[in-house]
Parts: structure tokens; C-alpha cells; sequence
């Protein structure tokens, strides 16, 4: 990608008419919305009012949700991580227009929700940047994401799914372990959400 493309940037609001714009099916396949985000990279001050931070945990921030896809703003602070998760079979495409986060992918060996036993094993290792947005493998889709201590940085990433999901399964590594949980946000359309 050419320098100019990158230092083009578009507000949130365009991305998000971008997005409305595509067909149902356009979110069925990997590469269509991952050229959308390479082609639209977001200007970092026009999601301001829907970034919230949290010193314990990542923030889901939800932007827009309709029938066939939901955006969100997740808020990293340094060395915070996601739980090793899946998205229910829904395609998810991410982009990184405030700082730069690493996103761990694995293979399921095995799994068995009922008994909550998993192997699982490490695959590639991508670095998400401004320039660089990436798709969640759909034949291998359980991955956990990251904001390395040493990088030094906050960092926000803009997630898109094909499909609102409120739930997810989550696996560890180190335990074997897998399981469901719910999923919350931190806040919608700018707003917090009380708990």
C-alpha cells in the first residue's frame, strides 16, 4: 500500500455508510470488507466519542449493530489481552487505526464443550497496524488479540462481525480448558452502559 493511501483517512461516520452500503453477502466472504478497511483507514480523532478506557480490562464499544453486521471500538491499554476465543462462525475483520496489536491464532485439536476439555496449539502470529487490517480465518478462527508491554502504547482496533453475536467460546491454553461466555459491551453509541 502506497503512503498515500495510508495518510488518507476517512471518518468514522464514512466507514460506517461504507459499510451499509455492502451486500448481505459481501459479508460472507473474507476479502471484500478486509479491502473496505484497507481502502477506508479511520481518522483516530473521529472515534473519540466512542472510546472508553479501563485500566483492568479491554473495552467493547459499540458504534452501529444492525441485522447483518456490528462495528465496534475495542480501547487497549498496555499489556492488556483478550481470553483465547471464537466469534460463533461469524466472519470478523479487524483494523487498527490507533497504535498496533498482535492477534495469536490456533488450531483446535479437540474440544468438548460439555465436559469443558480442549486442546488447542499455536499457529501464526500477526501484527495489526494502520496499514495493515486483517480477517479472522474462517476454517480456524479461534485466536486471542494483544497489546505487548514493550510496545508502550495504547492502542484501539475497530472490529467488524457479519453477524451480532452476545456470546463466544473461550479456550486456555495452559489448562486445557474451554467454555461459553457472555459477552457485554462498555458502552454504546458513545454512551456507558450502567451495570
Amino acid at each position: 500500500m502506497s503512503q498515500t493511501a495510508v495518510s488518507r483517512k476517512v471518518a468514522i461516520n464514512s466507514l460506517v455508510q461504507k459499510l451499509e452500503a455492502l451486500p448481505e453477502s459481501a459479508f460472507l466472504e473474507v476479502d471484500r470488507v478486509r479491502q473496505l478497511l484497507r481502502d477506508n483507514p479511520v481518522d483516530p480523532e473521529t472515534l473519540a466519542p466512542y472510546l472508553f478506557w479501563d485500566g483492568q480490562h479491554y473495552t467493547r464499544n459499540l458504534i452501529v449493530k444492525t441485522d447483518t453486521f456490528e462495528l465496534m471500538a475495542i480501547c487497549w491499554e498496555v499489556g492488556q489481552v483478550s481470553s483465547i476465543h471464537n466469534h460463533r462462525d461469524q466472519n470478523c475483520w479487524m483494523a487498527t487505526p490507533v497504535g498496533r496489536l498482535q492477534v495469536q491464532n490456533y488450531r483446535v485439536i479437540s474440544k468438548d464443550l460439555d465436559t469443558h476439555c480442549c486442546e488447542i496449539e499455536p499457529t501464526d502470529l500477526i501484527e495489526m497496524n494502520a496499514a495493515q487490517p486483517c480477517a479472522v480465518d474462517p476454517r480456524e478462527p479461534v485466536h486471542s488479540v494483544f497489546n505487548p508491554r514493550e510496545w508502550n502504547q495504547r492502542a484501539v482496533s475497530l472490529h467488524v462481525y457479519s453477524r451480532p453475536f452476545d456470546s463466544c467460546e473461550v479456550y486456555s491454553f495452559e489448562k486445557g480448558t474451554c467454555g461459553d461466555i457472555a459477552l457485554h459491551y462498555t458502552s454504546i453509541k458513545g454512551v456507558l452502559v450502567t451495570k
